[in-house]
Parts: structure tokens; sequence; C-alpha cells
């Protein structure tokens, strides 16, 4: 007969709601030891490799539940040397987007890894051909192998914190910068795409070359902008009193970054809003 220790009240419930939804013929019995917590005993009505699997899975679930966020935690501060409450809440939350996020961007940071599926590997190398399994002494001394991954993905998560803080600092010297501006126009509608189409007030297109023009015109490179981006920085070099954007990816990030930027002078419409729909279809003949 396989039995269990887990400390935890809270774990102990979490693994037995786990363990039935993994297998619903698994049935055990629960009391409570000593010296150890929670006891937990397996009756043998189903195949050795199938209740390994379900308590393997199980203890994984438990563990990201309660131990995964202080594990991390330990990393920033006592690995990377973190102090501050705020930073450290920040990178956490992008190591918990990074190791579990099924979005394209956490996919491509983790190089499509699954960090969860290396953790299972190691209860189930830790609790096979085992009559008892210690969850509290797993935990404690035989997770390295994991440990050394979230320090990887805490590193990948403190480069991303850096990029993001940096854009911060980009975002508002732009907004600085504009706010001393006056208008060269008063309203720009722009369509998203690949690289923005930029249209006047009464519809028609800015040419690449107008849009070269009013560039020159403005010191971009003060702001860091280069005269050959063609969806920020024509923008900045207007100073524009009201942005109409309009398409289906609100979320798009040359999109956000607009937004940023210039805040409540930026309005998002759905594509079909587009006021000229006739100079679309000439720009695509």
């Amino acid at each position: 007969m396989v039995e269990l220790f887990i400390e935890s009240d809270k774990e102990v419930i979490r693994f037995c709601e786990k363990v039935r939804q993994y297998n619903k013929n698994i049935n055990l019995h629960w009391k409570t030891h000593e010296d150890w917590g929670n006891h937990l005993q397996f009756e043998d009505q189903i195949p050795n490799h199938m209740l390994t699997e379900a308590i393997a899975k199980s203890l994984t679930d438990v563990f990201i539940s309660y131990r995964l966020s202080n594990m991390i935690s330990t990393v920033i501060e006592e690995f990377y040397y973190f102090t501050s409450k705020d930073e450290m809440e920040e990178i956490l939350e992008l190591t918990n987007w990074i190791m579990s996020g099924e979005d394209k961007d956490s996919l491509l940071v983790r190089k499509k890894e699954d960090p969860y599926q290396v953790l299972e590997s190691l209860f189930i190398a830790n609790i096979k051909d085992t009559a008892t399994i210690h969850y509290d002494s797993i935990v404690k001394f035989r997770l390295k192998v994991f440990r050394d991954y979230v320090i990887h993905y805490v590193g990948l998560a403190i480069d991303e914190f850096k990029r993001e803080e940096d854009h911060q600092e980009f975002v508002n010297m732009l907004r600085e910068y504009i706010a001393k501006r006056e208008s060269i126009v008063d309203t720009v509608h722009v369509l998203q795409g690949k690289s923005f189409s930029f249209f006047k007030q009464n519809g028609k297109p800015f040419s690449k070359m107008e849009l070269r023009m009013l560039m020159q015109k403005e010191p971009l490179y003060i702001v860091g902008l280069d005269e050959g981006e063609l969806n920020l920085s024509p923008l900045v070099a207007m100073a524009p009193r009201n942005i109409y954007i309009y398409g289906d990816h609100p979320s798009e990030p040359k999109t956000l970054t607009v937004i940023n930027v210039f805040q409540e002078k930026v309005m998002f419409k759905p594509f079909h809003h587009f006021p000229f729909p006739y100079y679309v279809k000439n720009e695509q003949h």
C-alpha cells in the first residue's frame, strides 16, 4: 500500500480534489500523523503506474498553487538581489506569465518549453517504486533541477521588466516633448496594418513624401526617433490634437504605444467605422 504525507491542511485538500479528477478509481484513507501532518493511504485497486501518474500530476498542481510563488520570490530576492517590493511583485507576475502563458509572446520567450512538465517528471522520479512519499521532503531536497529552471525564467522576466522600464521612460519622454509642441495638424486618421496608413481630415492619404517632409522639420533624433520609422514618428512630428485609429486589434503593440504616448488625444474605433473607404480602395489598387 502506498502512503503519502503532506503537512499542510490546505495542500492536502487540494491534493485530494485533484487526484480524484485525474483518476476516479483511486480510493484513499485520510488520517493525521502526530509528527508528519496529514497521512494518506491508497488502496491497491489500480495499476501502480496509473497511481504514480495521478499522484505526480496532483502534487505538481499543489506545488504550483501553494509553493511556486514563494520559490520565485525567493529567487528574485536571494539570487538576483532585488529588494523593492513593487519591482519584485512585477517580476513575479512576469515570471508567472513566461512560465504558464499560452499567448504567442510568452511561448516565444520560453521557446515553447513546458517547465511544469519538468516538475511533474521530478515528482514521478521521486515517487516511482516508493511505498512512502513525503511531499515536504521532496519539495525541500529534490527539486533543485526545477529551481534551476525557475532561476532561468526569473532572469528572462528581469530582462522583460527592464525592457518595459526603458519603454516607459521613452514614452514619458515623448509625452513631455509633445506637451511643449504646437500642433501642426488638428486631426489625423490612422488605419492599422503591417505599417500605419495616415489620412488627413478630408480623408486624403498622406504620401510617404509628405510624411518625410513633416518629420524632417522636427529634430526627432532628440527623442530617439528614427526618420525611417513611419508609425510613431509621423504622429510625433505632427503632434495632432486628435488621433483616430481604426482597426480590429486594440492591443496591437504599435497601437498601444501611440495610445500610451498621446493618451486622451487618441480614440480607437473598429475598422468598419473608417469614414473614407473610397481612399482605402484606391490605395489598394
